[in-house]
């Protein structure tokens, strides 16, 4: 779906302050940072930045950092000459020269290897690329939008971003609230979620929420922020029993009521553990004749993994820091175990 035809929500004064800043921001030919939690509704705002520019009518290209690997990100940004490697049949056009005249949003640019991250440093200072396995030297005339959950400016302090990248990228950082503090907006965003929800479920009207589910929707933290709660909005109406009703509950934990109580001390376990890994797991009832160390391990690692990957809702670059581990280590893992997220 084109983001023009996606409207931005929200009426609360912060949020009403964010866009603002965005129209200050969109006429300015520099790169810039869109920064906010997961679900916040970054990749709207930067795709908003470039339709309020001069270069609206030019291309929006888009690439989702985390996505893809280190070989991948390089040739899918700066291309490919034929024979620049096994496979190599033919040239490929990167994304930077199909966004020529327009504008480039890099989704999760915390999570670029330091190579891509020299080429995207000169490509924002010089406007310049060269394809994978050739030597041309390539103007493109495109602005860089970058996008992330991550604190940039800690990760550089700790050598793991380029601070010079970060200082040309940020000429100003647009912040997203998250909606925890944007409370004004919860309820008439629950409410046009839930009209559309009733659309595509062939209802002929939507009769609103119940005092109860107001004050879910507004007493709950919301930490997927605005992607969660269309989620849990779409979910409850579809699995109320009366449509003509108003909905009496919102149905904030689809897991709720499916594990075990087992399964669930479990899970408790490793979410005690598992943001820090500072405390050690309880000692096996078995004597240590009878324990297999190499099993247990890999059992534990990957309770661990799945636990992060499931709280962080597969944000691969959440789940690292969750566990300590930078995004590399954690991939590493989750292939070693089979435990990538099936596309």
């Amino acid at each position: 779906m084109d983001n023009r035809s996606q409207p931005i929500l929200g009426e609360d004064p912060r949020f009403l302050a964010a866009l603002e800043h965005v129209s200050r921001l969109a006429p300015i030919n520099r790169p810039c940072l869109v920064i906010g939690e997961r679900g916040s509704g970054k990749e709207l705002i930067a795709a908003r930045l470039h339709y309020l520019s001069a270069r609206w009518g030019g291309p929006l290209v888009k690439v989702n950092c985390a996505a893809l690997s280190e070989t991948l990100l390089d040739t899918e940004l700066f291309g490919h000459e034929a024979g620049a490697f096994t496979g190599a049949t033919r040239r490929h056009t990167g994304r930077f020269e199909r966004a020529d005249g327009g504008s480039i949003i890099l989704d999760e640019i915390a999570t670029a290897s330091p190579v891509v991250q020299e080429k995207l440093l000169r490509v924002v200072e010089y406007g310049e690329i060269e394809r994978v396995g050739g030597s041309e030297v390539i103007d493109v005339d495109v602005r860089v939008i970058g996008v992330t959950n991550e604190n940039l400016k800690h990760l550089a302090a700790q050598g793991k971003f380029r601070a010079d990248l970060l200082d040309r990228l940020a000429f100003d950082v647009i912040a997203v609230p998250p909606l925890r503090e944007r409370p004004d907006d919860i309820l008439p965003m629950a409410e046009q979620f839930a009209l559309e929800m009733t659309k595509r479920l062939s209802r002929q009207v939507f009769s609103g929420f119940s005092k109860h589910a107001i004050q879910q929707l507004q007493n709950y933290d919301w930490p997927g922020n605005v992607r969660e709660l269309r989620n849990a909005v779409e979910r409850s109406l579809y699995m109320a029993d009366d449509g003509d009703k108003p909905v009496s509950h919102i149905v904030l934990d689809p897991f709720a009521g499916i594990w075990s109580e087992t399964d669930a001390n479990t899970t408790t376990a490793a979410n005690n553990t598992a943001p820090g890994l500072a405390n050690a797991p309880s000692p096996p009832p078995q004597t240590i004749s009878e324990i297999d160390f190499k099993a247990a391990t890999r059992n534990y690692e990957m309770t661990l993994l799945a636990h992060a990957m499931r709280q962080s809702h597969n944000n691969q670059t959440e789940a690292a820091e969750m566990l300590k581990l930078n995004y590399h280590q954690l991939r590493r893992l989750l292939e070693k175990y089979n435990l990538l997220p099936s596309r």
